[in-house]
């Protein structure tokens, strides 16, 4: 019986001995660890890519935000969304007599003084109607395909905009907003795609716009007045009706050259156009290029992302005649919510997810000046580019 104890006591201490070891190997490795981190397992470079983008890491589902927002945000008003538009009708109306009074009646250097104040507020209401035109093609300014579709080509023909055309590349844009691969304007180019060639300073402003719309903006161009293109295939009577209505309000300006001469027509709609096409580059530009905003490539987006990917703004006292268009974030989000709902929203985003919000609140033109100078040099990015940002 002895030997049989003598064998039981040698065989614990030993598994004891052997526990001992395990533990004491395990803490000289944690150790070591501690004191050499390249031994640390690295970051996946997925996680390494988005550490970049200062959002939580788990973001809330666009269900989750649209919880946050008071339902009737999203519900629109024939009789309210027809009240501005014909508000912003007759203010262009008042203010072309008032440019008739001052060219009647005043002196050659009183004209020259007043003018640019003139063309820039009646450039800004060219602006307005362009962003009620733009809530017709969201369908947020009616439940009713053929108001908005009857009221955003008036709109969009008075500014020598196609509207089937702009509706429907728009559209491509927020269902890519921030995706370097897909999105439609302003977006960086991966070196693979880059033509050669620099940008006008400013992107030239309006001749930019008009540019975007008979051109498109390369690599991936659409030609907003050519009804044939890719992406239009399925809306091709809508584009020849818009490019009709192009044609006949071309006709009536022609028209009044005749009886009015070339001078009023500059005066009275030309400059107040390069305006509105100027405004319509601007916004467009900083409300989705800023420092510290992400783009994504395809593998990485996702809609809440991209769509977090735009930024509010404020436009002094042009912000509530421009239909609160600045305040892009939930505009992006939930595109359905009509202008005069989209402030109420807003709060109501910002106080349910603050750590989502983007705000910028320096001047305007520095701003965009500031940005256009960062994308000149910065907006042509290496092909495996997963998240970008400018700096």
């Amino acid at each position: 019986m002895e030997p049989k104890k003598s064998n039981k006591l040698s065989n614990l201490w030993i598994f004891l001995a052997k526990v001992a070891l395990v533990t004491l190997v395990q803490e000289e490795t944690s150790q070591s660890e501690q004191d050499n981190p390249e031994t640390i397992t690295p970051v996946s470079q997925e996680e390494d890519e988005l550490s970049k983008v200062k959002l939580p890491r788990k973001l809330p589902s666009i269900i989750d935000i649209k919880r946050s927002i008071p339902a009737h945000c999203f519900q629109s008003c024939v009789k309210t969304s027809l009240y501005f538009a014909i508000k912003d009708a007759i203010l262009i109306i008042m203010l072309y007599f008032i440019g008739e009074l001052l060219l009647t009646y005043l002196p050659l250097w009183a004209i020259v003084i007043t003018a640019p104040l003139f063309w820039f507020v009646q450039g800004t209401i060219f602006t307005a109607c362009f962003v009620i035109g733009h809530d017709c093609g969201h369908g947020s300014f009616s439940k009713y395909d053929l108001v908005n579709d009857t009221v955003g080509t008036v709109m969009h023909a008075f500014l020598m905009t196609p509207y089937f055309g702009w509706k429907i590349s728009h559209k491509n844009h927020h269902k890519n907003t921030g995706n370097i691969d897909k999105d439609e304007v302003f977006y960086p180019i991966r070196k693979k795609l880059s033509t050669p060639g620099l940008a006008l300073p400013g992107f030239g402003l309006a001749l930019g716009y008009f540019g975007y719309l008979v051109f498109g903006y390369k690599p991936r161009p659409v030609q907003h007045y050519n009804p044939f293109q890719k992406l239009y295939v399925k809306h091709v009577l809508g584009c020849f009706i818009s490019l009709g209505c192009l044609c006949l309000w071309s006709w009536c300006l022609y028209n009044y050259v005749r009886n009015e001469g070339c001078v009023k027509l500059f005066y009275h709609y030309l400059v107040p156009l390069f305006i509105f096409g100027s405004y319509t580059v601007i916004i467009t530009f900083l409300h989705h290029t800023e420092e510290e905003i992400p783009w994504y490539s395809d593998e990485k987006w996702d809609n809440v992302r991209g769509q977090l990917s735009s930024v509010d703004r404020h436009y002094g006292i042009v912000h509530d005649v421009l239909h609160n268009i600045t305040t892009h974030q939930i505009h992006h989000l939930f595109p359905k919510v009509p202008h005069y709902h989209l402030e109420e929203a807003t709060r109501a985003f910002r106080a349910a997810f603050p750590d989502l919000v983007n705000i910028r609140t320096d001047r305007t033109l520095p701003a965009f000046w500031r940005m256009f100078k960062k994308y000149a040099k910065q907006s042509v990015i290496p092909n495996d580019t997963q998240v970008y940002l400018y700096k």
